[in-house]
């Protein structure tokens, strides 16, 4: 838009021409959304296979591979989850265990740190800001934090050892707390204060309510970490079967054929019948489909707050 001043002193405003920055052609409009369309099916593309396989007969896999649209149909692979249901029913409640208790947690300790240096009236916000920013330029590694959690914690083979290591997020804090600085006027609190509410009272009542959409964001981050996590899983759990979430059982039958036979019993199967009967393949993709159904039912309930939690989180700082 440009704005003439006319001898009289009145301005004028021209109208918008075709050369303006905000108007963009056609094609390159028509070549964006082709872009973004061909990269959409790239990704939907293997989970469609995933989910074509499961419903294959495991024989026609084995001579012909894999194939979009199932050349013999077959529920063979669901049926064996269902007839051999011990192990893998535990290990999914293990994993909902683990990722509500971890959820629910991980918001409470994150907000209530963010909430604390997004206030100005905190004298040692900046220390504190610092002092959690640090640990993302320096750590100490996989091996001391391996030793503080087994020996010094002894969380090896329990449940908190699924949870406890992936409580807080430095990211999510620094967004959190620059969306509760950006988007939350600080004469609110001060007002809900001069009538004599609390700390806690104003983190509860007035901080929370406020900060809907970058809660459900970060809820949505850590349901998907805890759920699709598998290697702290792998590392503390050892000897414990019953902490096995479905993630690690996941990858186990991924990586070693002869899981299934090994643990006969947990499954209530005999080994013999289980060598014969195994679908493999099938089997395998009916585990991912069950596995990543949940996260794909759970996404949409958050994605009308997540443009909004990211924007506001992360502009400014």
């Amino acid at each position: 838009m440009k704005a003439v001043i006319s001898k009289k002193r009145q301005v004028v405003v021209e109208p918008k021409t075709k050369d303006s920055i905000y108007d963009v052609p056609v094609l390159v409009k028509a070549l964006a959304y082709t872009i973004t369309t061909l990269f959409a099916l790239a990704c939907l593309y293997p989970f469609l296979l995933v989910v074509a396989v499961s419903f294959s007969d495991e024989q026609v896999i084995l001579e012909n591979g894999y194939k979009l649209i199932p050349a013999k149909f077959s529920l063979e692979g669901y049926k064996y989850i269902l007839q051999n249901a011990g192990q893998i029913l535990w290990s999914y409640g293990v994993t909902i265990m683990v990722t509500v208790v971890g959820t629910v947690l991980s918001l409470f300790i994150k907000s209530l740190y963010a909430y604390t240096i997004s206030r100005p009236s905190f004298p040692w916000r900046s220390q504190f800001t610092f002092f959690i920013f640090f640990t993302t330029l320096f750590s100490g590694g996989m091996l001391p934090k391996y030793i503080i959690n087994t020996q010094m914690l002894g969380l090896q083979d329990s449940f908190w050892a699924l949870v406890l290591p992936g409580l807080c997020t430095t990211m999510h804090i620094i967004m959190m707390r620059t969306y509760m600085q950006t988007a939350i006027p600080n004469a609110v609190v001060e007002s809900a204060r001069m009538d004599g509410a609390g700390e806690f009272l104003c983190y509860f009542r007035i901080v929370l309510p406020m900060s809907i959409p970058i809660i459900a964001t970060m809820a949505l981050f850590a349901v998907t970490m805890f759920w699709n996590d598998w290697y702290r899983a792998f590392l503390y759990i050892v000897s414990n079967t019953k902490m096995i979430p479905i993630q690690l059982l996941l990858q186990r039958l991924e990586t070693e054929t002869k899981f299934l036979q090994q643990n006969a019993a947990d499954f209530g199967g005999s080994t013999d019948a289980m060598q014969q009967n195994i679908p493999t393949e099938t089997f395998k993709m009916c585990l991912v489909v069950t596995v990543v159904t949940p996260i794909l039912i759970f996404y949409p309930f958050f994605q009308q707050y997540f443009v909004n939690g990211i924007t506001v989180g992360a502009v400014k700082g």
